[in-house]
């Protein structure tokens, strides 16, 4: 059972409401979210893309960009070598676009994740000197090539490296001795030395940062007034679409890319988004967090997965809508190709951990050696969601096993395969998500030395509800939604707003959806007040519990014409439904004892 717990962070909530003209819950939801200076609020509130960090706090970003003006001068040829999932996509597609306006000889190569794996590697190295290229800038990956860069320097290449990645590390002594690649300038906020006041970006913002600071330099203007430019405009949306699709906090500069880069999107600039809103049936003007993390950006991951990246970054780049909705349609279709490969997967999975012993890791490893290598990670992903466990699935590649991990908040993926590093040929990652090569006899020995070292509790694995607000039903309104409005856009790091009702009245209900999946209920609480409640979530386990503690019969009468009301305690929060053009208030319940 999920674990409830209020939020009981302290503040004169009446004050912030009086100076913020806002109301008291909505001061209590921002104290819950850890932001309490003044300017802090003020910025949650009110930020701006004028509020966005000077590139120049970013270590080596000077270095960078004089450098590729120097040979943008010269005429080198530059090549970008990016990553095949969004973030790297994205980060590929904004450099590409701001070399090219500097008047840059530039191509861009994404490795392949079957022939090539992640990031750069000796044989991209190679093919780069082949290609005549003078200098190689990395983005979304790079910080961990120490050895390919070292070679790339032999061979007579410059390299640059912008990444987001943690920088590897050796621990001696209780002490760590961080392993910086030997590149020209390394661009990386989670440098040990590097001061940017925000590090939790993404590679696109990166590379967006560093286009911003090289740009002004070409054309003898300032940085902000690039960022405000027809060009910052549409890389600032593309920086935005990255942050969503690698899931990355939406905290401080994040949050105002994504507010500021949503806002654009409704308008893109950008023929190839647009093609792909269009052929997803995405209405520009209602994109959210959501429509990206999970509608349009799987495509994109899609085509890295089962094919090659190249396809979305030549969807980015599509100069006629005729070419873009072409290549917009051939990544939907593979996308919902991946979809039915993933859910084989993931039932794979499943029997296998239940099957074989596996239920009482604390640490799940899967080694599926059919799977195609590329859906490990959202396999990892689904399992990590059923299980409430980290997980890794490896699976058969072609020189040796590779994985993919995701993780839950108390267990840090990429510290906790540093312990083991001797078992790995390759590893890289964060906190929250690592992938992996290693021999195939090493599987079982992974598994067991991952357990072996897990000092993960009981406490640790049990869901964390918490509420912001205990607010009865009664409270909510149509001005509270509306004001909730202004903490958008919700996601990783800036969850919606939670309220709890205990004693809430199950009246009747109605289940809904072509594959009878959503609950559409009417409640009431002390008052009587009666409200629309909708639940969007595991609707069979929600009957079971019903059942369990009020009986068949009773919970029959809900569904057949209703009842006296059967009581149960609520964590909900308020939407407005809209339809035919009505409108409505309707609580949607998240969780239920």
């Amino acid at each position: 059972m999920a674990n409830w717990r209020v939020a009981a962070k302290r503040a004169d909530f009446n004050a912030i409401a009086q100076k913020y003209k806002i109301t008291p819950v909505l001061a209590r939801i921002i104290r819950n979210r850890d932001i309490i200076a003044d300017a802090d609020i003020d910025k949650f509130l009110h930020g701006g893309i004028r509020d966005l960090y000077s590139p120049l706090l970013l270590k080596d970003m000077e270095k960078a960009v004089e450098l590729l003006m120097a040979k943008i001068e010269q005429q080198k040829k530059i090549r970008i070598i990016g990553d095949y999932d969004i973030d790297g996509i994205c980060s590929t597609y904004i450099l590409y676009r701001g070399l090219c306006e500097c008047g840059a000889v530039v191509d861009a190569a994404i490795p392949h994740r079957m022939h090539d794996g992640y990031g750069l590697n000796e044989h991209l190295i190679d093919m780069a000197h082949e290609a005549g290229t003078d200098t190689v800038l990395t983005c979304d990956n790079g910080i961990a090539a120490y050895t390919q860069i070292a070679y790339a320097n032999d061979l007579g290449m410059t390299v640059i490296v912008t990444d987001h990645h943690e920088v590897p590390y050796e621990e001696k002594d209780g002490e760590r001795a961080y392993k910086v690649p030997p590149a020209y300038a390394v661009v990386d906020p989670k440098q040990e030395d590097c001061t940017y006041p925000f590090p939790e970006i993404c590679g696109a913002v990166v590379a967006y940062k560093l286009v911003l600071l090289l740009l002004a330099r070409h054309f003898s203007k300032e940085w902000q007034e690039i960022m405000e430019s027809e060009t910052g405009y549409a890389l600032l949306e593309l920086a935005a679409f990255a942050t969503i699709g690698d899931v990355m906090e939406l905290k401080d500069e994040n949050r105002i890319i994504v507010k500021c880069g949503l806002e654009l999107m409704k308008n893109t600039r950008n023929i190839g988004l647009r093609a792909l809103m269009d052929v997803t049936e995405i209405q520009s003007q209602n994109i959210k967090p959501y429509t990206i993390g999970f509608v349009l950006g799987p495509c994109l991951n899609a085509t890295g997965r089962l094919d090659t990246a190249t396809n979305a970054l030549e969807l980015f780049c599509a100069a006629d809508t005729q070419s873009a909705v072409q290549i917009a349609g051939d990544l939907k279709a593979m996308n919902d190709s991946r979809k039915e490969l993933t859910q084989k997967g993931v039932e794979e999975a499943i029997c296998l951990i239940e099957e074989n012993g596996l239920l009482n890791d604390k640490v799940l490893v899967v080694y599926l050696p059919e799977v195609h290598e590329s859906l490990a990670g959202i396999i990892a992903g689904r399992i990590r969601e059923k299980y409430g466990k980290p997980t890794f699935v490896l699976t058969n590649a072609e020189d040796g096993v590779k994985g993919s991990g995701r993780s839950i908040e108390a267990f840090h993926m990429y510290d906790e395969m540093t312990k083991c590093k001797e078992l790995f040929t390759k590893y890289g990652g964060h906190k929250l998500a690592a992938g992996l090569s290693l021999p195939k006899e090493n599987v079982v020995l992974f598994r067991k030395e991952l357990n072996n070292n897990c000092n993960l509790t009981k406490e640790d694995f049990e869901e964390k509800v918490l509420i912001d607000v205990p607010m009865p039903m009664d409270y909510a309104s149509f001005q509270l939604v509306e004001e909730l409005a202004l903490l958008e856009p919700f996601g990783n790091g800036n969850p919606k707003p939670q309220f709890a009702h205990k004693n809430v009245k199950l009246l009747s209900g109605r289940i809904l959806g072509a594959h009878k999946n959503v609950g559409k209920y009417v409640v009431a609480g002390e008052s009587g007040k009666r409200f629309d409640m909708m639940y969007f979530g595991d609707l069979e386990a929600f009957n079971a519990f019903l059942c369990n503690k009020f009986g068949e019969d009773n919970v029959k009468q809900i569904y057949e014409g209703g009842s006296c009301g059967l009581a149960i305690s609520v964590v909900y929060y308020p939407d407005i439904n809209e339809f035919r053009g009505n409108t409505s208030l309707q609580m949607i319940m998240k969780y239920y004892q």
